[in-house]
Formats: structure tokens, C-alpha cells, sequence
């Protein structure tokens, strides 16, 4: 999925990763935990995995957001790259090339929709995080209650932790993600 930006075809400088690339690829390296799918309730499928993506960039976007001007501009760079991976990953698994553009669209309506159910279960109480995950996440698996509550103390302490990284650290491109526990 990421072949063309670890095999150099991204955006570069000085020779290094951009930072909205190293920034994505902390995003998939993190949704990739096989913790969520094992013991978590998350299905192993390609609508899945994108779910899980689209999570991690959400509590990015969160962070990156609060950061000004620039925490968004980056923000908007990470967009770019994932959605360039999204297009790329959808021609690899022989999607045509007349649906593509349909599929990616698609994609981007779903994202901002999980951001905007997601933003608000994490400003407000449990259960409304929970039902944002039930709705988008868990529509179509058979997870457990404590799964879903266990991925919704998941998200909160990713945000906190978030928040507690510096700035200049994340502009450069290196978030930290909390370990996923269970």
C-alpha cells in the first residue's frame, strides 16, 4: 500500500520523508497493530483497515488542527498523501481506473463523516463515542460491548496523549501514538 512512498516516489526533502508522509505512515503503522483485530473486535478487511486509518488521521487532524495556521496546513498534507495512497491502494486491488476517482470521492465523504461523529464523542460523554464507533467502525461486525467500550478509552487516551506532544515535533513529522493495550 505504501510502496511508492517508501520506495521514494513521494514528496522529499533533503532527502528525508516529508512530514505529511512520515506523519501518514505513523497513521497506518499504528491502525496496523494487530491488537485491534485480534482482540478488539475490528474486522481484518481492506473496509476495516480504512476505518482504523481513518481514526488514527482523525486524532491527528485533531491534534494537528489546535496548532494554528501550519497544524492545519500540515494536516491538509497528510489529507493529500492519504488519499494519494487510497487512490494508488484501489488501482493495486484492480478497482478501473473509471471507478477510481468515484471510490476515492466516496472515501473522503466517509472520512469526514467519521470526523465530525468522532469529534463529538470525544467532547462528549462515553456513550456517544460509543455509539459513533458502533455506527462507523462496528457496523458490520460482531464486537462486543467491552470491545467497543475498550476502542473508545483507546481514542480518548490517544488524544490526551496527543496533546501532549510538542508541536515542533509533530510539524517535523514524528507523532507518538500511546501503546494500544487491552
Amino acid at each position: 500500500m505504501l510502496r511508492a512512498l517508501l520506495a521514494g516516489r513521494g514528496k522529499r526533502l533533503g532527502g528525508q520523508i516529508a512530514a505529511p508522509e512520515r506523519l501518514y505512515l505513523s497513521v497506518v503503522g499504528q491502525a496496523r497493530q494487530p491488537v485491534f483485530y485480534r482482540d478488539m473486535g475490528v474486522p481484518d478487511t481492506p473496509l476495516g483497515r480504512f476505518e482504523m486509518i481513518s481514526l488514527h488521521a482523525f486524532l491527528l487532524f485533531r491534534r494537528l488542527s489546535g496548532m494554528g495556521q501550519a497544524g492545519r496546513a500540515l494536516g491538509q498534507g497528510v489529507h493529500d498523501v492519504m488519499f494519494a495512497d487510497m487512490d494508488r491502494s484501489l488501482r493495486e486491488m484492480g478497482v478501473g481506473d473509471l471507478s477510481v476517482g468515484k471510490k476515492v470521492k466516496k472515501l473522503a465523504k466517509n472520512l469526514y463523516g467519521r470526523i465530525a461523529a468522532y469529534d463529538e464523542g470525544l467532547g462528549g460523554a462515553d456513550d456517544i463515542l460509543v455509539a459513533a464507533l458502533e455506527r462507523n467502525l462496528f457496523a458490520e461486525s460482531d464486537a462486543r460491548p467491552d470491545q467497543i467500550t475498550a476502542l473508545a478509552g483507546y481514542m480518548r487516551r490517544q488524544a490526551a496523549g496527543l496533546e501532549r506532544q510538542e508541536e515542533s515535533a509533530l510539524m517535523s513529522g514524528a507523532v507518538v501514538f500511546e501503546p494500544v493495550g487491552v
